[in-house]
C-alpha cells in the first residue's frame, strides 16, 4: 500500500467514525464537514489528499499558507486560517486564504478589510469563541461576540461571518470538554434570536478535533477540524504551530 492509499484508508476511517458520532446523536452525516489540518505537512501529502477529492485544508501559520499556495498553485485548493493571526500577517491571509476562522479582535478585521481591499478579495469568516478558562487559548469572550459581528458588518464588508469556532478545554473530563461546545451552540442560538443581520446567518459551528470530535458533534457542531487522525503524528514541537 503506497502513501496515498493509506492516506484514503485514514479519510475513509474518520468519515465511518462521522457517521457513526452523528447517527448516535440522531443527525445526518451530510451535516457535518470534515476540515483536514494539514499545518506542519508537506505540500507532496496536501497534493496527496486533493488528489483524493479534498479541496479544503486549514493552516495555523499565515506564513505556511503563503508557501504551500504558491507552491500548489492552480490546484485550486481552498485554505482555510485556523489559528492566531497577528495582524502583520494579515496581507498572507487576504491575498491566499478563502478563510479564516479565528477571526478575534476588531484590530484585525479592520487590517484583513484593508487588505482585501487592495487585493479585490472577500474572506469568509468565523468568530472565534473563548468557552475555557486555559491561558493558551484565543478567542473573543462570549458576551462580546453579538456586539463585533453587528460592528463588522458595518466596517468590514468584505468579511463574511458565517458562524463561530472555538477550542475546547485541553481535559480528560469529557464533561469540561462537552461544556465548551455546548457553549459555542447555546452562543450560536442566543445570536441567531438577538441578530437580524443581513447576509448573516450564523449557521456554522466549528469545533472538535481528533481526540473530541465524537463529543462535539453530539453537541452541534457543523464543521469538526481533523489533523492527527487523517494525516498522522506531527513531528514538529507544540510551539511550532502555536504563536511566537
Amino acid at each position: 500500500m503506497n502513501k496515498q492509499q493509506e492516506l484514503a484508508v485514514r479519510f475513509a476511517l474518520v468519515r465511518e467514525q462521522i457517521a457513526a458520532a452523528a447517527k448516535a446523536a440522531g443527525r445526518e452525516a451530510s451535516d457535518i464537514s470534515l476540515l483536514p489540518v494539514s499545518k506542519t505537512f508537506s505540500t507532496a501529502v496536501i497534493a496527496d489528499a486533493h488528489a483524493l477529492g479534498e479541496m479544503r485544508f486549514g493552516e495555523n501559520k499565515a506564513q505556511e499558507i503563503r508557501d504551500k499556495a504558491t507552491t500548489l498553485e492552480g490546484h485550486n485548493i481552498d485554505w482555510v486560517m485556523i489559528g492566531y493571526l497577528q495582524s502583520n500577517k494579515a496581507r498572507y491571509v487576504a491575498r491566499y486564504a478563502s478563510e479564516i476562522q479565528s477571526l478575534d479582535r476588531l484590530s484585525l478585521a479592520k487590517t484583513l478589510q484593508r487588505r482585501l481591499e487592495l487585493e479585490d478579495r472577500y474572506l469568509n469568516a468565523l468568530v472565534q469563541v473563548k468557552t475555557s478558562t486555559e491561558p493558551s487559548k484565543y478567542g473573543m469572550a462570549p458576551d462580546q461576540v453579538g456586539a463585533f459581528i453587528k460592528q463588522l458588518t458595518e466596517e468590514c464588508p468584505r468579511l463574511r461571518v458565517q458562524g463561530l469556532m472555538t477550542m475546547a478545554v485541553n481535559s480528560a473530563d469529557e464533561n469540561a470538554v462537552r461544556a465548551c461546545f455546548r457553549a459555542l451552540k447555546q452562543l450560536q442560538q442566543q445570536l441567531q434570536a438577538e441578530l437580524e443581520l443581513p447576509g448573516v446567518s450564523l449557521d456554522r459551528l466549528s469545533m472538535g478535533m481528533s481526540g473530541d470530535f465524537h463529543l462535539a458533534i453530539e453537541e452541534g457542531a457543523t464543521e469538526i477540524r481533523i489533523g492527527t487522525a487523517v494525516f498522522g503524528h506531527r513531528q514538529e514541537q507544540r510551539d511550532y504551530y502555536w504563536p511566537e
